[in-house]
């Protein structure tokens, strides 16, 4: 992943070999197990390997992808994953690349909340969280200076991010308005001046040096990407169908008012009513999960927020521990099956929550195909990616926040902790150390000084 870059004068001109279907799924397990950092981080990782390294996509066809996945709810790099996936290997495509960019960290979640629940608060593994934030502070800045390095080719772009910025960091303003805002700049800033606004930003956009790719720039539209509408309402019905079908199921055996039922009913409009990735939806989580329904207690849903920062998988993984812990407390099969009532729930949870991803992306993919390269569309889409720069920066200064002034600025100010993110954030933009290292180093290094030092 810390390849360097080819230069412009050695990037291939033929693109590699077709990828075969039993290859792309080996990949999308490593990137399930290795996608750290949130979405910022897991884009960046996605950028290198995907863009840079193996070059199955180019650069245009990857930005225009992933602009559409942040205009939708949930989570925008299990969407990008799911939507790459779908490209290249169809419908069986897309469903194994959104799928194993979830199902480690579901696992390793339950296996954590298992262990938090059971075992409680034990010191080493405190001590190894102690380590792990202040890097993953870093790591959230390191991929806002990649996305925006990518983004932000003149100042209007600069003045977007900024703007942005400012907005959510100052005013509070909700996500939602800032990317209608950002996109109405570029609507109608493209009739101006079309060339700031193309996609990459303006300044001629000049070409990625990465080599001639799978799917490139010019790349036809696959057959089974065209746009139809029986294949529409097709993806559609399925998707309903399943959601009717789980539901039902749920309703029969547990009623409509049991802990699972309510569980389902609620994540399904967390991930349909919710924008903005992760810490956009957990206000929500926590109003209904901890003040409404119960589920856990406030200190709890903190702790699990740790627990998903420090896995790989999409933040918003950390309704996972929501539903395990309620599915425990609550007791859903039983006193006699506690770890498999947190597990079930926890399953339940994560299903609901990302079958709607799936839908957006299979239903969505073939109109969204229809129009790269059109500036009428990717005008609004480059001012959104150049807002969310803004919103990842603000991101990172939220992760900052709670790790260097645990108690609130009126607390005391945690310089081992600064001195951990200083130094992996050297480590990242100065030596291009790849992520698993960073956070393997940073763990060991919090568990050495959680045994020096009570942390």
């Amino acid at each position: 992943m810390d390849t360097a870059l080819p230069d412009a004068t050695l990037a291939p001109s033929a693109p590699p070999q077709p990828v075969t279907f039993a290859e792309a799924l080996r990949f999308w397990l490593k990137l399930g197990f290795i996608s750290f950092g949130g979405p910022a981080g897991q884009i960046a990782i996605m950028h290198t390997e995907l863009v840079e390294r193996r070059r199955w996509i180019s650069e245009k066809r990857f930005l225009h992808a992933l602009n559409f996945c942040m205009l939708l709810p949930g989570p925008e790099a299990q969407q990008l994953a799911t939507y790459i996936g779908w490209l290249m290997h169809r419908t069986r495509g897309g469903i194994v690349a959104g799928a194993l960019f979830v199902l480690p960290s579901l696992f390793i979640l339950i296996a954590l909340s298992w262990i938090y629940l059971r075992f409680g608060n034990v010191p080493a593994v405190a001590g190894v969280f102690y380590g792990i934030k202040p890097a993953i502070t870093a790591l959230v800045l390191h991929a806002a200076h990649r996305i925006g390095s990518r983004a932000l080719k003149n100042r209007w772009m600069w003045g977007i991010a900024a703007a942005a910025f400012v907005a959510i960091f100052a005013f509070g303003t909700p996500f939602p308005a800032i990317v209608l805002a950002a996109g109405l700049i570029g609507y109608f800033g493209a009739k101006r001046a079309p060339g700031v606004f193309a996609l990459g930003g303006g300044h001629g956009a000049a070409q990625q040096s990465y080599g001639a790719a799978l799917i490139d720039d010019d790349t036809p539209t696959p057959p089974h990407a065209r746009f139809s509408r029986p294949r529409l309402f097709k993806v559609l019905g399925a998707g309903l169908g399943l959601w009717l079908a789980a539901m039902g199921v749920l309703v029969a055996t547990q009623g409509l008012h049991a802990t699972l039922t309510q569980m389902g009913w609620f994540f399904t409009k967390a991930a349909l009513l919710t924008f903005g990735g992760a810490y956009a939806v957990l206000p929500y989580v926590y109003q209904g999960a901890v003040e409404q329904h119960h589920w856990l207690s406030g200190a709890q849903m903190i702790d699990g927020l740790a627990l998903g920062e420090s896995t790989p998988g999409p933040l918003i993984m950390v309704v996972a521990f929501v539903g395990f812990v309620g599915g425990w407390l609550h007791r859903v099969l039983g006193p006699d099956s506690l770890f498999l009532a947190g597990a079930l729930a926890a399953t339940v949870v994560t299903f609901f929550t990302f079958l709607p991803s799936f839908v957006f992306i299979l239903a969505g993919g073939p109109a969204i195909e229809a129009t790269h390269g059109k500036l009428g569309f990717t005008a609004p889409l480059s001012a959104i990616t150049a807002a969310v720069v803004g919103v990842i920066l603000n991101l990172a200064l939220f992760f900052a926040y709670h790790v260097l002034w645990p108690q609130g600025f009126g607390g005391h100010f945690d310089a081992m902790s600064a001195a951990i993110a200083v130094a992996a954030a050297v480590a990242l933009f100065r030596f291009k150390v790849g992520v698993l290292p960073l956070l393997g180093g940073c763990a060991v290094l919090g568990l050495l000084l959680s045994l020096l030092v009570p942390v």
